[in-house]
Parts: C-alpha cells; sequence; structure tokens
C-alpha cells in the first residue's frame, strides 16, 4: 500500500477511517472527545456489543459511525496507560494501520490519550509503527483476483497537538523505516533478479547520501588471499563480490565500529544440495547482508555522529563442475585452513574472510556480524528471537538491551573451548561443520577464530530474518529484522 503520510493538527477534520484510542477502562483523551461527541453513546453500545475492553491491541470496528463524516471508526485499545513504552506505541501505530482497508484513499489517526496528549517520540514511534504496517511486496503482480481493487495511496494524516514537535521527532524514525523498507526489499526480491553483481549495485546506491562504497571484485579478493569466501561461490555463473560501506560521521581518526553481513544471494546448498522442499526459500539467505546496507543507509539519513564500517561478502552457492567439493581445503584469508566437510555450511567460510579484513583494515572498535546462518538456532529458538554470541560481556549486554527496547530480540548463547573437539581437522587447523550436537554454536565457534582478539558479536537471524511469523507491524516474508536493533544500538552508546 503506498503511503502518504503527514502531521496535522488536532483540530483538523477528521476524513476517510477514523483512528483513535482509549485506555483499558474505555476512557478517551479530551481532543478525542470531542471528535466523538456527536455519536452520543453509540461507542459504548458498540463495546458492550463486541465485548470491547480496551485491551492493548484490541480493536472495535464501527462502519459508517452515526454522527460522524467518515466511512469507518476504528477504537484501538492501549491498555493501561501507566505501563506504555516506546515499543508499544510502534506496536499501536501498526495495529491502527492494519486496520485501514487497502481500497482507503484517506484516514485520519488521532494521537491522543487518555490524561493528556502522548510526548512528541512517542508519536513519533506511532508513525514509525504505521511506516512499518504499510510495507508490503507486490512488485511482480500483474493481476488481481476478481472484484478486488488494486490499493491505491493512502494519505493518512496523524492528528497531534504540536505537529512541528512531532515532525522534528520523527525525522530519526524516518531514516529507520526507509532502513527496514530497503532490507525488506532486498530479501524479498527473487535471486534471478538479486545476484551477488546486482546486490553490489543496490548497495551503491548509499554513495548519495554521503556513503563511500567500494566494491571488492574476484582479482581483488584473490589478492588479498579470500579464498574461504571465493571457493564458495567458484560454481556460480556469477561473481561474488564484497561491498565495503564507511559512513564518517564521527571525529576523523576515531576507529569505526563494524557491521558485517553474510550475502548468499541463493544458497542450493552446493554439492551437498538442499531437499528441494522450501529451497526458494534460499533466497533470503542474504538477510544479514541486506540488514547491514539497511542500517547503514538509517544511520546516514540521519547523519549518525559515529564512524561506521559496514561489509558484505556476496556469493551464490551454486552447484556446478566447477563447485567446490566435500573435502577441500581453502586458506582464508588470514592463513587458517578450512577443510569443506559440508559446502552447505558455506555463510561461514564467507564471514571468515570479511571479518577478518575489516578487522585488519580498519580495526574497529567492534565489530557484529549477522548471518542466516544456521537451521539448528531455530530448533532452539524457533523463530522469536535471534540467537547472540559474544566474545565481549559488555558488548552483549547492550544488544540485549537494543533488543529489549525495539521488540527485535535476542536470547545469548554459550560459545567457547569447550566446544573446539568438534571442529578439530585430520587435514586442516578446522572443519567447517562439527555435527549435529550444537550446530549453532559451532558455527560461531568458527567464526570467533576470526576475530582475534577485537570485541564481537554474532547474531544468527536464520529464524527472524526470512519467512518469521508475522506481527503488528510486520506482514513481510522479509522482516528487515536487526536495523532498528543495531540502530538503536548505535544511537543509545556510540554516537558523541
Amino acid at each position: 500500500m503506498a503511503l502518504k503520510l503527514e502531521f496535522a493538527p488536532l483540530s483538523t477534520p477528521p476524513k476517510g477511517v477514523l483512528v483513535v484510542f482509549c485506555d483499558e477502562g474505555l476512557k478517551f483523551g479530551s481532543a478525542t472527545r470531542q471528535v466523538l461527541a456527536e455519536t452520543g453513546d453509540l461507542v459504548s453500545r458498540a463495546a458492550a456489543a463486541e465485548r470491547f475492553k480496551g485491551k492493548s491491541g484490541a480493536t472495535l470496528d464501527i462502519v459508517a459511525p452515526a454522527g460522524l463524516e467518515v466511512s469507518r471508526l476504528v477504537v484501538v485499545g492501549v491498555g493501561k496507560i501507566r505501563d506504555l513504552k516506546a515499543r508499544d506505541f510502534v506496536k499501536l501505530g501498526g495495529v491502527a494501520m492494519g486496520k485501514i482497508p487497502s481500497q482507503a484513499e484517506a484516514a485520519t489517526i488521532v494521537a491522543d490519550l487518555p490524561g493528556g496528549a502522548p510526548k512528541p517520540d512517542a508519536v513519533a514511534e506511532l508513525a514509525l509503527g504505521v511506516r512499518l504496517r504499510a510495507y508490503r511486496f507486490d512488485r511482480y503482480k500483474t493481476k488481481r483476483k476478481e472484484g478486488e481493487e488494486k490499493p491505491s495511496e493512502v494519505e493518512v494524516a496523524i492528528a497531534v497537538g504540536n505537529a512541528a514537535a512531532v515532525q522534528k521527532a520523527y525525522a530519526a524514525r524516518d531514516a529507520v523505516a526507509n532502513g527496514v523498507t530497503f532490507a525488506r526489499d532486498l530479501v524479498n526480491e527473487p535471486a534471478n533478479i538479486l545476484y551477488p553483481e546486482e546486490f553490489a549495485q543496490r548497495a551503491q546506491s548509499l554513495k548519495k547520501l554521503g556513503v563511500a562504497v567500494e566494491v571488492l571484485d574476484v582479482a581483488a579478493m584473490k589478492k588479498l588471499g579470500m579464498n574461504a569466501l571465493l571457493g564458495v561461490g567458484q560454481g556460480s555463473e556469477h561473481d561474488s563480490c564484497s561491498v565495503i560501506m564507511r559512513w564518517n560521521g564521527g571525529k576523523k581518526g576515531t576507529p569505526p565500529i563494524a557491521f558485517i553481513g553474510k550475502g548468499v544471494c541463493f544458497d542450493t546448498g552446493g554439492i551437498s544440495i538442499k531437499p528441494a522442499g522450501s529451497m526458494e526459500d534460499m533466497k533470503g539467505d542474504m538477510a544479514g547482508a541486506a540488514c547491514v546496507v539497511g542500517l547503514m543507509q538509517t544511520l546516514a539519513a540521519r547523519k549518525a555522529k559515529v564512524n561506521v564500517v559496514g561489509a558484505i561478502g556476496l556469493v551464490e552457492n551454486s552447484v556446478d563442475g566447477k563447485s567446490q567439493r566435500p573435502g577441500d581445503i581453502v586458506t582464508s584469508m588470514s592463513g587458517q585452513t578450512i577443510e569443506v566437510i559440508n559446502t552447505d555450511a558455506e555463510g561461514r567460510l564467507v564471514l571468515a574472510d570479511v571479518l577478518h579484513y575489516v578487522n585488519t583494515r580498519f580495526k574497529p572498535k567492534f565489530m557484529v556480524d549477522l548471518a542466516t546462518l544456521t537451521g539448528a538456532i531455530i530448533i532452539a529458538l524457533g523463530h522469536e528471537y535471534a540467537g547472540l554470541f559474544s566474545n565481549d560481556d559488555r558488548l552483549a549486554e547492550r544488544l540485549l538491551k537494543a533488543g529489549r527496547a525495539t521488540g527485535e530480540k535476542l536470547w545469548r548463547m554459550p560459545v567457547g573451548s569447550e566446544f573446539d573437539k568438534q571442529i578439530e581437522s585430520k587435514f586442516a587447523d578446522m572443519k567447517n561443520v562439527g555435527g549435529r550436537p550444537a550446530g549453532s554454536i559451532t558455527a560461531a565457534l568458527i567464526l570467533s577464530r576470526f576475530v582475534d582478539k577485537t570485541p564481537w558479536a554474532h547474531l544468527d537471524i536464520a529464524g527472524t530474518g526470512m519467512g518469521s511469523p508475522q506481527n503488528d507491524t510486520n506482514k513481510s516474508w522479509g522482516s528487515g529484522f536487526g536495523v532498528r536493533l543495531l540502530d538503536r544500538l548505535v544511537a543509545d552508546h556510540y554516537e558523541k
């Protein structure tokens, strides 16, 4: 649904669909009561009939309400006012947007609560929820069901007491919404459209925001010795590449912080080919790289006061006569050798070289990598949490805190030398899989061997980056998970 979002004074006459909020006691803010004055006891009677109590996220839908010149009145419950947190306003914005029919041309959301108007930051979070929920990826649909109207642009006005203050507060959220949208688009694209070279081309669009973008082609990576990454993509007709993005918004000479993403644009599993069932989902095996690009767009758009490096390794893991074989041994850029036991454990090979490259070239304060790395993390945590592995307690705690604040939840997992035996190789420094037990942990342990002593965290987003359960702010297969989380991490701890 195309969305035109604006902030308007509370006195603005509502049009189209009217959305208002009430608490768990069915109380409304003073501005809302004025808007609903002409409806008499309509809302209370409808609430009684529907047993609507105003609980958080619950809705009451009244079509063609008497006394109002709107097509539909939607009452959204917020629960107990004292319990509301910033992430709850994002959710409420998503709920509100979800109640606006796709064929609607206009809607008014009255940002008013019992006890007083919410603060500008809270309304900005509400607007972020509206933006996130409005996203849809339907660019390849050319036909609609009989009688189904093509969604038109909907004009959504959020009525507020101080529109100028809210607009100012919303600027940073707008950047976040755009970053999430960019990431979702990348994850949702089919692999015949978004292959490594095309992904790199889209990343270069960040140049217009002031991001320095450098693309390492196959020749450059061979010269650097990035043989672990190159081995993964050698069976594809599409050349592998790495993209290095730099945003210099902090003090000159200050070491950057770094984010690294796995970008396997399609993963057949290689010679260790995957089963046919759901293999189409492997177009999303680049969700980590998509997050990094979306994050870099967000930070640049809001002019974050920090130096940041974003790096993504882009490959396609295909089956061909030139494909990497089980039993092959590759020498990574770090000089460490890896025996490839399973060609479907390819993401760790990609990340090994990119992590080492970023660490040695930029000497960052810390590194965070994101990857749809293991199915095992879904067995452990389902689709509600991403796995967090780290060698640094402070960085881990800050990530956990950012996850709680944004609702992009993490769960810390162990990583340590007690698992070393599982990845010992008879012929090389390590092997790329450690068997079924602790599969996510041994994958993270391999990555830890390429970060030296730099503070590092690995986020396994296999369960949250694609095909995750849809919620009030996301109805997309590609979720854009991680953009909001990492933007919050940066804003809270690393900007000066």
